[in-house]
């Protein structure tokens, strides 16, 4: 059973923090701590406006959120990594070796999805990443 989940991406600002929060919100009381950081972190900027629209609009509240650098502590830390890309697979395993066995994308459960870095692009391509997030999050839940 995982008792902590680190969700990584690029910036720390767009997909983890979305995925973070949608997975806090769908997991509820279930006692899991969630949390996330870039590989490039944006360190303390506030989650992308767009995201945060989107999120606040189904009820998923990502105003708390700042960016965070990827530590060797936080991979240490967490019985489980999700990432959004399987570059990311390879660069956090390249740096963090021990992260190994322990490190999924996010979209595992459906079919290995990768999820499509939204930054900078239109509220579109926000909408769609939302989407897959929601649904990847929704099916590791079974699994958590």
């Amino acid at each position: 059973m995982f008792d902590s989940i680190l969700v990584v991406c690029a910036g720390n600002i767009c997909r983890s923090p979305t995925a973070e929060y949608v997975l806090k919100n769908a997991l509820g009381n279930k006692s899991i701590k969630v949390s996330s950081a870039g590989l490039t972190a944006l360190e303390g900027k506030e989650a992308d406006s767009m995201a945060k629209e989107l999120a606040g609009s189904r009820n998923v509240d990502m105003t708390a959120h700042r960016g965070r650098q990827l530590t060797s502590s936080l991979v240490n830390n967490n019985s489980l990594i999700l990432v959004m890309e399987q570059r990311h697979i390879q660069d956090l395993c390249a740096r963090y070796p021990e992260a190994r066995g322990k490190t999924f994308l996010l979209g595992k459960w459906l079919g290995d999805k990768e999820i499509p870095d939204p930054y900078r692009q239109s509220r579109e391509a926000f909408e769609h990443v939302y989407e897959l997030i929601e649904s990847a999050c929704s099916a590791w839940q079974k699994y958590l």
